[in-house]
């Protein structure tokens, strides 16, 4: 009995090591030998950049760099337009822009072990624009590191599953469909517009107004009202926590093995937003099921699709990955949606706010565009197709400051890019910023605000057309590009015909990097009734 004993001990000893060893080896394979072959295969076709560490990757570096470039804060002039830098990308990225003047226009390096191949060259970024294929995806991170954020969604998944989720989410987006949502765009704008002019008629003198807080408040009703059926008030709760999730995930690193699984206070956070989001999501899932909805046409809206498609699950299970379940399903890509449709156009309509006060020569132009068209009238989606100048506006803000700071895909498998040999496993990075600022593109006055250079649109802007993508490129350009130029003509043509706007003393001009490309210090501008 003692020998058998012994035995048993000896084979789950054995049998304990032989797993720690296999662990073992998968983590050096991932932390030393798969990223080292990587980076050689690049170094060989002169592809450089700087030399990572052993697990932090270049991180260290890139923190280094930044604190060395941040620049000091200074108090607003007496005309805040004064101080404002479009040409912002080497201060916010400043270790992209070193190693671009270091290693030329394509480079090579890393955050944790995920290589990263950079490229600024126009022309290399016109062939990414051109490729089609699924060899080409999102990397693997977005649904790992941000995976809280973004789960399995439409944003982060691949292959057949990428293509059934587009097949169910793309066409709610379509034109047509987005034509009809203008009315609910207006409502919901009017509604803050009505609190704006409470405002200026309790003061006599201009009021000064914190516009990104309410824009985001504007943009999730409108989200939730088009695609979910559901007054903004409902799903606050989600909204708010999904922004506390983004502020969190900002301040870590990504790439570096094993982090996210640590029980530190930073993934504590993390975890515990993540549940509350996901549970938030299926109350509303479960309360629509039930039959609570404002909907009572026959036009399915963005929940109700997700939820025939996980009801009939079954039907396609060729495509969708054994491990999602019909739950994760649907509050992935609500998250995505959520996300994509509510943070970036708000963040949009705060910057396009923003020029509009600093430049009252293009705003006077841009009002008299709108009312031009519309008169006394609330928009249309006819009318709004009219506004060239405000669209001029838009275009030329979203060129300076567009919210997703970076195009990012990975091979998966091995890809050649004329005639660079990328290798399975690299992710591609194209920062937009530095593409829409380069003097290349755009011209000498690259750095100033000039709608005037889209008046024969994006082709006689950029000598390079696929080099301007305020939403993304290929075949992953973004779903909703439609329905958020809409919402952005809907709520600066409305705010325009009722208010002048003025920057106030208090903005600081600071863009800032927090997972998208945001005013750091918020967007305060000065209201006055028309």
């Amino acid at each position: 009995m003692e020998r058998e004993t012994i035995t048993a001990t000896k084979m789950i000893f054995s049998l304990a090591l032989g797993i720690f060893s296999l662990f073992l080896l998968r983590f050096l394979n991932a932390l030393l030998v798969k990223p080292r072959k990587l980076r050689s295969i690049l170094e060989k076709q002169g592809i450089r950049g700087p030399p990572p560490s052993i697990l932090y990757g270049n991180i260290h570096e890139m923190k280094t760099i930044a604190q060395i470039q941040k620049p000091l804060l200074k108090k607003s002039p007496a005309r805040p337009e004064d101080s404002i830098v479009h040409s912002w990308f080497p201060s916010v990225f400043p270790h992209l822009d070193q190693w671009r003047n270091q290693f030329g226009p394509i480079f090579s390096y890393s955050t944790g072990n995920i290589q990263i191949l950079c490229i600024t060259d126009p022309e290399m970024v016109k062939e990414l624009s051109l490729h089609t294929s699924l060899n080409l995806g999102k990397p693997s991170y977005l649904s790992t590191e941000r995976g809280p954020l973004l789960g399995r969604g439409i944003l982060s998944s691949n292959g057949p599953y990428w293509a059934h989720q587009k097949k169910i989410i793309a066409p709610e987006f379509y034109l047509d469909r987005v034509k009809g949502m203008v009315e609910l765009m207006v409502e919901s704008t009017s509604t803050m517009l009505k609190d704006w002019e409470k405002k200026t008629e309790r003061c006599n003198e201009k009021v000064e107004i914190r516009v990104d807080e309410d824009l985001r408040s504007l943009s999730a009703d409108i989200i939730s009202r088009t695609c979910f059926g559901r007054r903004y008030a409902q799903g606050e709760e989600i909204f708010s926590k999904l922004q506390s999730l983004l502020r969190v995930m900002s301040r870590g690193s990504i790439g570096i093995p094993g982090l996210r699984h640590l029980p530190n206070k930073h993934n504590k956070e993390i975890w515990k937003l993540e549940r509350e989001i996901d549970s938030k999501i299926l109350e509303v899932v479960k309360s629509r099921g039930e039959g609570d909805g404002e909907d009572n046409n026959n036009k399915k809206d963005l929940l109700q699709l997700l939820l025939s498609a996980a009801e009939s699950y079954g039907d396609d299970s060729n495509s969708i990955p054994g491990d999602i379940t019909p739950n994760k399903f649907i509050v992935d890509n609500c998250k995505n949606i959520y996300f994509a449709g509510h943070e970036t156009t708000a963040i949009s309509a705060t910057w396009c706010l923003m020029v509009l006060a600093a430049y009252p020569y293009w705003q006077d132009r841009a009002r008299e565009d709108v009312l031009e068209v519309c008169g006394t009238n609330v928009p249309t989606s006819d009318m709004l197709r009219n506004m060239k100048v405000l669209l001029m506006v838009i275009q030329e803000t979203l060129r300076l400051y567009p919210p997703v700071a970076y195009v990012v895909r990975e091979a998966l498998q091995d890809i050649d890019f004329k005639g660079l040999k990328i290798p399975k496993g690299i992710n591609i990075q194209v920062p937009i910023p530095a593409m829409h600022q380069s003097i290349d593109l755009w011209g000498p006055q690259a750095g100033q605000f000039d709608p005037e250079r889209f008046s024969n649109g994006v082709s006689g802007a950029c000598k390079i057309p696929q080099a301007y993508m305020p939403f993304g490129v290929g075949n992953r350009i973004c779903l909703g590009q439609h329905f958020a130029m809409a919402e952005l003509k809907v709520i600066l043509s409305l705010v325009l015909s009722k208010f002048r706007l003025s920057l106030s003393p208090e903005y600081r001009h600071s863009p800032a990097f927090r997972l998208v490309v945001q005013p750091e210090y918020g967007v305060s501008v000065l209201l006055e009734k028309l």
